[in-house]
């Protein structure tokens, strides 16, 4: 099922205007990603599942609270920040890419289905500037190096139910890769909210800093 109606089967209490701007996301990644390559041909075929519904994964373990503040970093064309900035319009997204092309699709897009909540800056992660409640991101790097980037970015002010920290979209075996992170993470097994065999292997994790 590569259509809204994946996303509707596990959100079903989306507004109309969250169905709509859901429902523009293929054809506004369509056209885009013919100009500008972000995503690859063979996912653009289960573009709602392995898109937009995997980053919904974060929404899965945390609603966020009216003026959130979130980093996402690396974000590509815009995952998971744009699917998340749907899913929490009074959430704040600042969606961060080393490469201007990409931030050129998240800025496309964001314009397309009017997303106030959404900024978006070219530049390296170690190099942005100001604090945010949560960092998100689909496995940019080993976790290790990402949380080197990432750590002194956090707000003091807590406003949501999980204290400020990271949110990573993460597949496969982790114990190797995270070291002596893994033992100061939570981890929330994909599996438990989508039966897609896609999800099998994904998780989100979540460390408190």
């Amino acid at each position: 099922m590569n259509t809204i109606e994946l996303i509707q089967k596990y959100f079903p209490d989306l507004s109309k205007l969250q169905v709509e701007q859901f429902a523009q996301l293929k054809e506004l990644y369509t056209f885009w990603n013919e100009q500008i390559n972000v995503i690859s041909r063979k996912d653009m075929d289960n573009f709602y599942e392995r898109h937009v519904l995997h980053s919904l994964g974060i929404a899965k373990v945390l609603q966020f609270a009216p003026d959130t503040k979130i980093l996402d970093v690396g974000t590509g064309g815009g995952f998971p920040g744009i699917p998340l900035a749907i899913m929490f319009p009074q959430t704040h997204f600042h969606l961060v890419d080393s490469i201007g092309k990409k931030i050129k699709v998240v800025n496309e897009v964001a314009a397309a289905l009017k997303l106030t909540n959404v900024t978006s800056q070219h530049e390296r992660a170690e190099k942005v500037d100001g604090k945010y409640d949560f960092v998100v991101s689909r496995a940019v790097t080993e976790f290790p190096t990402f949380y080197n980037w990432v750590k002194g970015k956090f707000a003091k002010e807590q406003k949501n139910v999980l204290s400020n920290g990271i949110l990573y979209l993460k597949g496969g075996d982790l114990k190797q890769e995270f070291g002596p992170f893994y033992k100061k993470c939570d981890f929330y097994d994909l599996k438990k909210y989508f039966t897609e065999e896609f999800f099998d292997t994904k998780m989100v994790v979540y460390l408190s800093v």
